[in-house]
């Protein structure tokens, strides 16, 4: 395992994030204590120290198991966890959502659960649309200076939110925030038209889940073209352009002798226009074995291209316009930011 900076910091971060959202069964699906033990120390053990969870992930199990994983070397790793979201029958009209009441007090209970005394990488969850972002970004400059906190970032969040909560950062000697969580993959690139030109302008890190979404990108379900969707669950025919996608996955796969689930990884993974570390989510230790092993191998600059050409998809204004027009400034500009070429 190689290492980056996160964002615009000093963080040393393994290029790979363990995910763990599949630490546990309770939401009836996911793994064993044990299972999630063996994906742990396979991670470790391949050199990697950046660990995700959640407040509200698998109801506490999974912050509880990494608290019992953590215990021995809790320094050597780099734990990033979060806080917004809550159960959908919590009676507290305050048990969820951005405000720093709720922050405050999910990251007590993250500390405990996790038995440490502080959180290396602290996200935002989700955008309710509600806390005013002054807030947000004072309240979690206020976990740092008291040293519950080390970083903050940012998860599912408008572009717009991130921008403004880091010229607040930046006017009111506040922390930066250094990432953003994003789903990101071949069928799923709404965050190339401002998110990843956003994290790209503010030096931040992109990190982004649901690489196989929901195992599509795998192959599994080639023949049989009924699948889950990311939101709903509900179980709808893979659209033609979707098969298409897979197949090219499935062709480069077999010209590199590799799983599609690793052509699908470094795909996002060797993205030009954004510094990517990927978050790996698996149900078992060998499902995350073959995913690990994509950074062993890179895909060619001509096996890049046909996989984007094929799911291409209209980035819309401004950027089309700007392409376009770019002449007319007397300089060839960048397709995504704008920037000389």
């Amino acid at each position: 395992m190689r290492y980056k900076l996160l964002g615009k910091s000093g963080l040393r971060v393994s290029e790979l994030c363990l995910g763990t959202m599949t630490f546990g069964e309770t939401w009836g699906w996911g793994a064993s204590k044990a299972e999630s033990k063996k994906m742990f120390d396979l991670f470790t053990k391949a050199g990697g120290n950046f660990i995700d969870t959640s407040v509200n992930y698998t109801d506490g199990t999974s912050e509880e198991f990494l608290g019992d994983f953590l215990e021995t070397n809790r320094d050597y790793f780099v734990v990033a966890t979060k806080y917004t979201l809550t159960k959908p029958d919590n009676p507290d009209p305050n048990g969820g959502g951005n405000s720093r009441k709720n922050m405050m007090k999910s990251v007590e209970k993250s500390l405990k659960r996790l038995r440490t005394d502080h959180i290396d990488l602290y996200y935002l969850h989700m955008w309710d649309y509600k806390t005013p972002v002054e807030e947000v970004a004072r309240g979690l400059d206020d976990l740092v200076r008291q040293g519950k906190v080390s970083y903050v970032a940012f998860s599912d969040t408008p572009d717009y939110i991130i921008a403004e909560a880091n010229v607040r950062a930046d006017l009111m000697g506040w922390s930066r925030f250094l990432g953003i969580q994003v789903p990101y993959s071949l069928l799923y690139r709404d965050v190339e038209r401002a998110i990843i030109p956003m994290a790209k302008h503010w030096e931040m890190t992109v990190l982004p889940w649901g690489l196989l979404e929901a195992g599509i990108l795998t192959g599994k379900f080639l023949k049989n073209v009924k699948s889950p969707t990311r939101l709903n669950q509900k179980k709808l025919k893979l659209s033609e352009k979707t098969i298409s996608i897979v197949k090219e996955v499935e062709k480069v796969s077999k010209e590199v002798g590799k799983s599609m689930s690793q052509v699908a990884i470094n795909w996002a993974r060797q993205n030009p226009n954004a510094e990517m570390i990927p978050i790996l989510g698996a149900r078992s230790a060998k499902q995350l074995a073959d995913n690990m092993a994509a950074i062993e191998w890179s895909l060619s600059a001509e096996q890049y291209k046909q996989l984007s050409e094929v799911g291409t998809f209209d980035i819309g204004f401004p950027h089309d316009f700007l392409e376009g027009n770019r002449y007319i400034f007397g300089a060839t500009f960048d397709k995504i930011d704008g920037r000389r070429a």
